[in-house]
């Protein structure tokens, strides 16, 4: 005798059935027929819990937002260095993207910029908490002495939030070919470097006229 699902149990099979199907067909070809069947349930069925696709695709936003902030939550435990807080941070998300590769065609989709404002008001506000954690940690190295007094928090963490943002899209490009993770805590070392306070004495270059 089959045991009948709740809602919830249902609507969490369909989200991660759309984010397979996101990856392996790209956000703009996936139907909802094609998450329907790959549940195992009729487009009715799927429109019982998700009345619209759109609505489908905003119940994605909810669960990478979800998967996150637990990543985060996680990567801080036992970090007391901003720095040392900035590079969890920076590999969780990473690692985020390596285990669900359909967020990068997601960020650059069709479906995200001209077909979903729900959609894409969710991923503003997703990259939105990032640069705000990040930007928060840049201010607490400042203050501790970890960087230059003179670095802006908020453009440091758009820096850092750009790094993660562009190696993601050069991994999708290069077919997954390179180790993510490895690649952004290399480069993100450099960048660091960068915020590091200049040594005493040491007078600052000019700006370019």
């Amino acid at each position: 005798m089959r045991t009948r699902k709740s809602a919830a149990t249902r609507k969490a099979e369909i989200v991660e059935a759309a984010l397979r199907l996101a990856d392996r067909l790209g956000p703009d070809r996936m139907s909802t027929e094609a998450v329907a069947n790959a549940v195992g349930i009729t487009q009715a069925g799927l429109f019982r819990h998700f009345p619209r696709k759109q609505v489908l695709w905003e119940a994605v936003a909810d669960r990478i937002g979800t998967m996150m902030e637990e990543g985060w939550a996680e990567a801080l435990r036992g970090k007391a260095r901003p720095g040392d807080k900035i590079r969890a941070l920076v590999v969780a998300q990473l690692r985020l993207i390596r285990a669900t590769p359909a967020i990068p065609a997601i960020l650059f989709s069709r479906e995200l910029h001209t077909d979903n404002d729900g959609l894409r008001t969710a991923f503003l506000a997703l990259l939105g908490r990032f640069h705000g954690r990040i930007a928060g940690l840049v201010e607490e190295g400042i203050d501790a002495g970890e960087w230059d007094a003179d670095l802006d928090p908020g453009d440091a963490a758009f820096l850092i939030l750009g790094l993660v943002q562009g190696l993601a899209v050069r991994w999708s490009v290069a077919g997954r070919g390179f180790d993510l993770v490895a690649e952004g805590e290399r480069l993100l070392e450099l960048l660091l470097r960068g915020f590091a306070r200049p040594p005493a004495g040491t007078a600052r270059p000019e700006p370019r006229s």
